[in-house]
């Protein structure tokens, strides 16, 4: 039996590394119009596992398990105790955002209705942060702009 080195263990891991590539992904994000680019994306990869637990609990969807809100808030409130710009001011919901969400046997990416005439864009940038392999644009009024929970700010 032969014995491999750290340094040759390094190497073979480094070169299986470099074969991985991205898994699909649930998550949030927001959009920057002027930059043509999403900004405080947040995912979880999603597993076969993960859909066949949902679907035995008749889950109709897998979600990030966090909200704009949430996030918004505590990247404003850290940018303020750090003293750093950021994009996470004023109200989270006069910004574009939206959600990617698996159901039952698809992606979906929740938006809204400002992100009509910019689907094929935004198709690029979904493929790119969240390596979907297929997915469909569901529009709703929660995501449009100025739109979220009731209560919020």
């Amino acid at each position: 039996m032969t014995t491999l080195s750290n340094s040759e263990k390094k190497q073979i891991m480094a070169d299986m590394r470099s074969y991985d590539e991205p898994m699909p992904a649930v998550g949030i994000f927001w959009y920057d119009p002027a930059e043509h680019d999403f900004f405080g994306v947040y995912k979880k990869e999603l597993t076969p596992k993960m859909i066949e637990e949902a679907a035995d609990k008749g889950l109709p969807y897998i979600n990030y398990q966090r909200l704009h809100r949430q996030i918004w808030k505590e990247q404003y409130f850290r940018a303020l105790a750090e003293n750093k710009p950021t994009k996470f001011k004023g109200d989270y919901t006069q910004i574009p955002r939206g959600r990617v969400s698996w159901s039952v046997n698809k992606f979906v990416v929740f938006v809204g209705q400002w992100a009509k005439d910019r689907e094929d864009e935004l198709t690029m940038l979904i493929d790119r942060y969240f390596a979907l392999p297929f997915f469909e644009f569901r529009y709703d009024e929660h995501w449009d702009l100025g739109h979220g929970w009731s209560g919020d700010l």
